[in-house]
């Protein structure tokens, strides 16, 4: 279980990044985040967000439409 989740559903690029991005300002480093997101280019951009930011890609699926990104903070 991700000890933050953000509720990205609805939204399009670059949105879902740019709220993933703020929500892990306020994490601690070495906590997890969950992002869900409707966006089917989320996961290439979750992806690339990862390799440019360094934080660590734990998981990712998708369930019923909705994508879930869960996203170790780096620091």
């Amino acid at each position: 279980m991700a000890d933050m989740v953000l509720d990205a559903k609805g939204l399009s690029c670059p949105l879902p990044i740019l709220r993933a991005k703020k929500a892990l300002k306020d994490l601690p480093t070495g906590k997890t985040l969950e992002i869900q997101a409707t966006d089917p280019g989320s996961v290439k951009d979750f992806e690339a967000f990862c390799r440019a930011t360094g934080n660590e890609m734990v998981e990712h699926h998708i369930d019923g439409g909705t994508y879930y990104f869960t996203i170790r903070h780096s620091g």
